[in-house]
């Protein structure tokens, strides 16, 4: 049922803006159209390139942009952490990476009880260390299905992953070596320069993905399963992923899986400025009230550091609007500096209290969190519909089951 209409049928979309079920100001907003040609632009360039999408839901953990990513052709889902493993399997997906490194105890437990639960789960996990291998061989050892690893690919001064290719090799060899545990592939993730298309940044990336792939060959007599996995994230650089996949039969039965997920928003920020993808639209916006004009030429606007993500830049002002929803588009302002709920605009001219303010974003995945329901939009920005996020943390419960 609509959140906005109370109806069912969904032939509803308007609804008044004092309505006691529409969400309180500031909002984050989703523009479906928008969402939509994103997810079909990204499936339409992994199908050209023979490349097999698997996106990371930590952007949105959000069901239904989940369920239409799959619903276009997504393999399967990439996750964070253990618990948002628990909401992809709450959600009904069979097909988990964990695109980090498992360690503990509880989450490895959970891990082993979710695949012993149904054997037709796959849930892989990344290793870069042989306390890992070993830890995970201790849960793992004698249970009724193993534990797919790849091994994670670094950078220096980056995150996790091992740096060269004889750790590459050593550590492969181990997992082979080791009880409990599989060795299924090999992943890197090319991201972790900043996200500008410097020519020292593109080097940097280039070299990075040429260390996953020599990796990826030279362990390839290593791996333990018919259809070995060569996977690479991050949204800002797949097309220098897909100049260095291993070669069209070097290792037969590859499968090359990419975990971008920033895409499916987009953004009116650093992932505009970088994306070589041509046709992705910023889909998510802000929208505040605004509250305050105490001095010529500034506003003061109700959101800030809790809602709007301030990590990859200042927000930007799309658009300022009346308080029955009259565009004004001679208004002028931009972003001076946030607060934990308000944020300052100077340039302001056309600007008055009780008008709205449309706020473009950087970084989706900075955005999402912060929103346990956000507002569903049709093309022209009318609002159709309430959805929800999921970022609960559930390490605490006694139980180890997805729910």
């Amino acid at each position: 049922m609509s959140r906005l209409t109370g109806r069912s049928d969904g032939t509803d979309a308007d609804f008044a803006a004092t309505s006691p079920t529409a969400p309180a100001y500031p909002q984050l907003r989703l523009n479906s159209a928008a969402l939509e040609n994103n997810i079909g632009i990204m499936a339409a360039w992994c199908l050209e390139r023979g490349v097999e999408l698997a996106p990371h839901v930590k952007t949105t953990m959000s069901a239904p942009i989940i369920e239409r990513q799959l619903a276009a052709g997504a393999v399967g889902v990439t996750v964070a952490t253990v618990d948002q493993v628990a909401s992809a399997l709450r959600w009904g997906h069979q097909h988990v990476l964990v695109a980090n490194e498992i360690v503990d105890r509880f989450g490895l437990t959970r891990v082993r009880a979710w695949l012993e639960e149904d054997p037709a789960r796959e849930i892989r996990c990344f290793v870069d260390s042989a306390a890992g291998v070993h830890m995970a061989s201790e849960i793992f050892e004698g249970a009724a299905a193993d534990l797919e690893v790849l091994i994670d690919v670094g950078t220096p001064g980056g995150r996790t992953g091992i740096r060269s290719l004889t750790e590459g090799l050593r550590l492969a060899g181990l997992v082979r070596a080791t009880p409990g545990l599989r060795l299924v592939g090999v992943a890197g993730y090319e991201g972790v320069v900043p996200n500008s298309r410097a020519e020292d940044n593109v080097t940097a990336v280039d070299r990075h993905c040429r260390l996953v792939r020599d990796i990826y060959l030279e362990a390839a007599n290593l791996f333990q399963t018919a259809t070995p996995i060569y996977s690479m994230g991050g949204s800002a650089f797949p097309d220098r992923v897909v100049e260095f996949l291993p070669g069209r039969g070097q290792v037969p039965g590859t499968r090359t899986i990419l975990r971008s997920g920033c895409y499916v928003t987009h953004d009116h920020g650093t992932y505009a400025a970088v994306s070589p993808v041509p046709g992705l639209i910023p889909a998510l916006s802000v929208r505040a009230i605004v509250l305050s004009t105490p001095e010529d030429g500034m506003a003061v606007v109700g959101a800030g550091k809790r809602d709007l993500p301030y990590d990859a830049g200042l927000p930007s002002v799309l658009s300022v609007r009346t308080a029955e929803g009259a565009l004004k588009p001679a208004a002028t302002a931009e972003v001076h500096s946030l607060f934990d709920h308000h944020a300052v605009l100077t340039g302001v001219s056309g600007v008055d209290v009780t008008d709205t303010v449309d706020f473009g974003i950087s970084h989706p995945c900075s955005a999402f969190d912060r929103w346990p329901e956000y507002v569903l939009t049709d093309a022209d920005g009318q609002d159709t519909d309430v959805w929800q996020t999921d970022f609960r943390r559930s390490s605490l419960t006694l139980g180890y089951g997805p729910s």
